[in-house]
């Protein structure tokens, strides 16, 4: 849904399809082409046999003639190569375009999953703060709490509310940046698979750094931009060099519009070769050529740095998975801790052996392990988003 209605991406399939047909254009151009031309030449006479202008044949010259034209040279051949590395490089940036979109899909789609489980733990919070606050006023009525005690938990349940109403107006939010993405027409109403707790297995640094190479669009684009470089350096080069032109002509050209008159044969072919040798152009075709050996040179330059970039990028983004995803158990372990903290301090407080301050300390402790796994989750599902743009699907 979003490859359909991003603007972003469809640009790169449009950019695609026109490259795919400027190569098609180019290898046109290495075919022969066929056309057919009928004429009527009509001079005025003067007495002499081609009339008054001297350059026609005769006063009436009829032209019906198929030619087949084919051109040879180097700036024709190279020139389809570089189109052929243009499509190359325009579909490496589709590639680039549609992996920059998983991400973005995947940090939008979890930030809704995300916001939709704070904002169960926030009603949660407050349902604990209010089972507090009754646990607190009972006691004072016991007379075995403070007063102090039960303004505590009161303004633990005003901070919990306002919580919740935060929570609610995060998801909104979220709610709204992912539906521009993938719905053409603007809406909200839509529900999301919380996908986090079965998180996709981290493969071997061998087994991802062998996809990377193979499948990097970044790469991919750089190599194809060299080559189309190195092409169009050719192409410069042709106009020094000798271009060979060839047409076959078939039909008539007579002064009778008819295939034979008077016992001759009008209807015929011809064969004309041309070779065209350029000699002097005031260093224009020079200048073209050091032009684009500077483009070569830096396609070539930022070739080897899309290759450094690879590698550092494959560390980075493979360490933070691994960390990641290191980090999940151990958030987990902080819920139950700080879920089994929470209720044995409030059974400690009312016992008398802990302090109200003790019993918001854990609350507000729980809250945060809740958060944090929840975040931990998104953060290791979105390391392998950014990760898949370097080596395709893992």
């Amino acid at each position: 849904m979003a490859r359909a209605n991003s603007p972003a991406f469809q640009a790169a399939l449009a950019a695609a399809g026109v490259a795919h047909s400027v190569k098609v254009q180019a290898r046109a151009g290495l075919l022969p082409r066929a056309s057919f031309l009928s004429q009527f030449l009509y001079t005025q006479p003067n007495g002499s046999s081609s009339g008054v202008f001297v350059a026609n044949n005769s006063t009436r010259e009829y032209i019906d003639q198929a030619n087949v034209h084919e051109s040879i040279g180097v700036t024709e051949t190279a020139t389809y190569r570089s189109a052929a590395a243009a499509e190359d490089l325009a579909k490496a940036e589709t590639d680039i375009a549609s992996r920059g979109l998983v991400v973005t899909v995947v940090t939008r789609y979890d930030a809704v999953v995300v916001s939709e489980r704070k904002l169960a733990t926030a009603r949660l919070a407050l349902a604990d703060a209010n089972r507090f606050l009754t646990i607190t006023q009972d006691r004072e009525r016991g007379g075995e709490a403070a007063h102090a005690d039960v303004i505590k938990a009161q303004l633990q349940v005003e901070q919990r509310a306002r919580d919740l109403r935060d929570a609610e107006l995060a998801l909104a939010t979220s709610r709204n940046e992912l539906a521009i993405v993938i719905f053409s027409d603007y809406e909200t109403g839509f529900t999301v698979t919380d996908d986090l707790q079965a998180p996709a297995a981290l493969p071997a640094f061998d087994q991802v750094e062998r996809r990377a190479q193979e499948r990097n669009p970044d790469v991919a684009a750089a190599t194809a931009a060299l080559q189309q470089a190195g092409q169009d350096v050719w192409v410069a080069r042709g106009e020094l060099l000798p271009s060979l032109s060839l047409d076959y002509y078939y039909g008539i050209d007579a002064n009778q519009f008819a295939t034979s008159f008077d016992g001759v044969n009008n209807l015929g072919s011809s064969v004309v070769a041309s070779v065209s040798v350029p000699l002097w152009n005031w260093g224009a075709t020079q200048s073209r050529i050091a032009s684009a050996r500077l483009r070569r040179q830096q396609a070539q330059v930022e070739l080897s740095f899309a290759r450094r970039q690879l590698l550092a990028d494959l560390h980075s983004f493979y360490g933070e998975a691994a960390t990641a995803r290191e980090a999940l158990a151990s958030l987990e372990r902080s819920v139950h801790l700080a879920d089994e903290s929470l209720r044995l301090t409030t059974l400690r407080y009312q016992a008398g052996e802990a302090t109200v301050l003790e019993v918001v300390d854990a609350q507000n402790t729980l809250i945060l392990a809740r958060d944090a796994y929840d975040d931990g989750e998104a953060r290791y599902h979105l390391a392998l988003a950014n990760l898949q743009t370097l080596t395709g699907t893992l």
